[in-house]
């Protein structure tokens, strides 16, 4: 299976979803906390880990970079974007599969 359509954690799933608009760390956290409405709170640790590993991965990528910035902004790059469109799809198959049988729909 290639690497690009592994089921996504959830704490990568959220950071991808944040940064399809450019953002900063505490502005990822603040987002992640609003959308999943307080259910995923994402630590720094936790957070910087992950863009780190995500930029290694050519899935996102910082932006703007003056030397007079204080906080670091990220962004989705395509390559990340199309790993969210795979996911999403993923999970829209998973939700409509245990919908049928839930339904009756499938045996």
């Amino acid at each position: 299976m290639p690497e690009d359509s592994r089921p996504l954690t959830e704490t990568v799933y959220y950071v991808l979803l944040s940064l399809v608009e450019p953002r900063h760390g505490y502005g990822i956290m603040q987002f992640v906390r609003a959308m999943t409405e307080g259910r995923v709170v994402l630590g720094a640790g936790t957070l910087y880990g992950a863009l780190s590993t995500l930029q290694e991965k050519g899935w996102i990528e910082p932006v703007g970079g003056g030397t007079g910035e204080r906080k670091k902004e990220y962004q989705v790059t395509a390559k990340g974007r199309g790993v969210l469109i795979v996911e999403v799809g993923r999970l829209e198959r998973l939700i409509r599969d245990g919908n049928a049988v839930l339904e009756g729909g499938a045996s």
